[in-house]
């Protein structure tokens, strides 16, 4: 009973849900009305909902966090990790500032690795808007709390972006000497992110994290059930796409 409460919930009164039922709504009194447009509102509601749900989300995202499986045996020299954004002033265990979850699920892997392998790392990402924190700090910050000692970490903290992400690490590998990067960030960015480096003649190893959809498609009823988290993971997805496009040119 109460799956089928959470699942009606869920489908009718949380958005997209809502949304898509009214317009539904609206497209079915259309056509009751013999009213003229009806078709374009009923075959516009049907796409906006199949892009609202996780069955979609996951055909978009299997591709891009695929491409790459972690190593069974990473060997490097240093850990790079890429950031993913920040809030500047909210309250943390050690000071201010906290990164987000796509952030923390990429530190998480790098902490991981860190205790396996022992490598320096280094955490990039700059502060992208004057409401957000400086990632490279904060992340800083969030691996020395849990353990990581201080002269192990190095900061590239100008970066706005994946693009600029390569072009300051490459800079610091070469002025440190490092050859073998390991390269940490979400799976469904590790294609762009990969891309990015190549331009900049750097060979890293990807160890992708922060997985948003299984390996494999197991398939329930509310992967047909429309969710704002859907969406936002169909926004990622999409986001990645046109930026494999543009690689070529920035």
């Amino acid at each position: 009973m109460l799956y089928f409460i959470k699942l009606m919930y869920q489908a009718f009164l949380l958005p997209p849900g809502i949304f898509i039922f009214t317009l539904l709504g609206i497209g079915l009194w259309l056509w009751h009305k013999k009213e003229p447009g009806w078709r374009l509102v009923i075959v516009a509601t049907c796409i906006f909902y199949l892009f609202t749900t996780n069955f979609m989300a996951s055909l978009l995202l299997r591709p891009l966090e695929q491409r790459y499986i972690p190593p069974a045996q990473p060997a490097g020299d240093v850990i790079v990790v890429l950031g993913a954004g920040a809030l500047a002033d909210v309250p943390n265990v050690n000071g201010t500032g906290q990164v987000s979850d796509y952030a923390a699920n990429r530190l998480l892997t790098c902490l991981q690795l860190y205790h396996r392998l022992g490598v320096p790392i280094i955490v990039s990402g700059g502060k992208v808007f004057q409401s957000s924190g400086n990632e490279a700090e904060i992340s800083r910050t969030t691996l020395v709390g849990a353990g990581v000692p201080a002269d192990k970490i190095l900061m590239e903290k100008e970066s706005l972006n994946t693009t600029q992400n390569a072009q300051y690490i490459a800079r610091i590998l070469k002025s440190r000497g490092f050859t073998r990067p390991i390269l940490v960030t979400s799976a469904f960015h590790m294609p762009r992110a990969v891309a990015q480096f190549e331009k900049v003649q750097v060979a890293v190893t990807p160890y992708p994290a922060d997985y948003q959809s299984n390996r494999r498609l197991y398939l329930t009823i509310f992967d047909f059930i429309p969710s704002a988290d859907a969406l936002d993971k169909i926004s990622l997805a999409w986001k990645e796409y046109l930026g494999l496009l543009a690689v070529r040119w920035y």
